[in-house]
């Protein structure tokens, strides 16, 4: 079972259709809005969450850089 990604051209028209004749064509645009908000928020917090997961990185990095220059100071002292 392939799940949502395998429903294809043919079954987004046969949805499309249910949800035109339950709702009406008056509430499809409200109901696109909604979706397009949804979808919209959903893509900016998980932009979020990697631009996060990136600056982690980049932090532990720095850290990792600046601990290694601290010991080679030391070893030239010496």
């Amino acid at each position: 079972m392939g799940g949502i990604a395998s429903i294809g051209v043919p079954g987004l028209i046969i949805i499309l259709v249910i949800v035109l004749i339950i709702f009406g064509p008056r509430k499809l645009p409200e109901i696109g809005g909604a979706v397009g908000k949804t979808f919209a928020e959903f893509k900016s917090s998980t932009k979020g969450l990697m631009d996060d997961d990136e600056t982690e990185e980049k932090d532990e990095k720095a850290e990792k850089d600046a601990k290694e220059i601290k010991v080679e100071k030391k070893s030239e002292k010496v």
